[in-house]
C-alpha cells in the first residue's frame, strides 16, 4: 500500500503534491496509484520504438503533467528530460531514459 511515508522515502515532494490535492491525503494517494497505470507509459515506449517523435512527445508531455501535479520527482525528472529532447525532435537513443522511468515506476508499484 502506498503511504505518505513511503512516498517521502521514495523522494516525492509530498507536501507539494498534497497541496495540489487540498491536503486530502486519501485523494492524493488515489491519484498516485492511478498515475502508475497511465497508458501514456506504454504509449511512450511504443512511440520511441517506432521512432515516432511526435507521438513520443505527446505521451511524455502527458506524463510530465500528471507526475508534476503529484510531485513524484524521481520519475518526473527523467520524463521531463525526455520531454525537452522530444520537444526539439532530437533523434537520440532514449533507452536509458525509458529504463530509468520503468525502474522508478516499478519502485512505486512495489509500494502499492
Amino acid at each position: 500500500m502506498i503511504t505518505i511515508e513511503g512516498l517521502k522515502a521514495y523522494g516525492a515532494n509530498v507536501e507539494e503534491g498534497l497541496g495540489r490535492c487540498m491536503n486530502q491525503e486519501a485523494f492524493y494517494l488515489k491519484l498516485v496509484e492511478k498515475a502508475l497505470k497511465d497508458v501514456a507509459f506504454e504509449q511512450l515506449h511504443t512511440a520511441v520504438d517506432a521512432k515516432d517523435l511526435d507521438a513520443a512527445f505527446e505521451a511524455a508531455h502527458r506524463l510530465k503533467g500528471a507526475l508534476a501535479n503529484l510531485a513524484l520527482t524521481p520519475i518526473l525528472t527523467p520524463v521531463s528530460e525526455m520531454v525537452e529532447l522530444l520537444r526539439s525532435r532530437t533523434e537520440t537513443d532514449y533507452t536509458s531514459y525509458l529504463q530509468t522511468i520503468e525502474e522508478k515506476r516499478k519502485q512505486l508499484e512495489e509500494m502499492a
